[in-house]
């Protein structure tokens, strides 16, 4: 008993140190798009709040669709508000695949992206805003099935 008792506890140990060493996870979130049809005027949000201002931070893009989606891109419109700023705009040309395949982790027909969007900086703290628009001149965008985003502290 002595013994399964020190086993778990080496494992348990083994576990916590383990994931310390991995990156920290601030925020994500997806949001499913309605019939897997993303149509330009469905726009969504995200907030989140920065507290930690000595680390650096990096957005990302999370995209996940099926193998029938007919593009290798997809451009998009991100609006973000930093705390107490005005909206900003940036529109980015976001490549999914080359001729060969998907530039992505994929599980049978379904494809997940995680496209990095801006470089590791730091954050002043309070609560940002941000907005992902299509912007694609398929409208609707026809097997799009998650528009996410994600940021990491590094």
């Amino acid at each position: 008993m002595k013994l399964i008792k020190n086993c778990c506890l080496l494992f348990l140990s083994c576990t916590l140190v383990l994931s310390s060493c991995t990156k920290v996870d601030l925020y994500e979130k997806d949001i499913t798009i309605p019939d897997f049809r993303w149509k330009s005027n469905f726009q969504p949000e995200f907030t989140f709040s920065i507290k930690d201002t000595t680390s650096p931070y990096q957005l990302f893009l999370v995209l996940r669709h099926n193998e029938k989606y007919d593009f290798n891109n997809i451009w998009i419109t991100l609006y973000s508000q930093p705390p107490g700023d005005t909206i900003h705009k940036s529109s980015f040309e976001l490549q999914l695949a080359n001729n060969e395949k998907w530039l992505a982790s994929g599980m049978d027909d379904i494809y997940e992206h995680r496209i990095k969007l801006t470089d590791p900086q730091y954050l002043k703290a309070g609560v940002y805003r941000f907005r992902i628009e299509q912007i694609m001149r398929e409208d609707p965008l026809e097997n799009v099935m998650n528009v996410g985003l994600r940021v990491e502290k590094k």
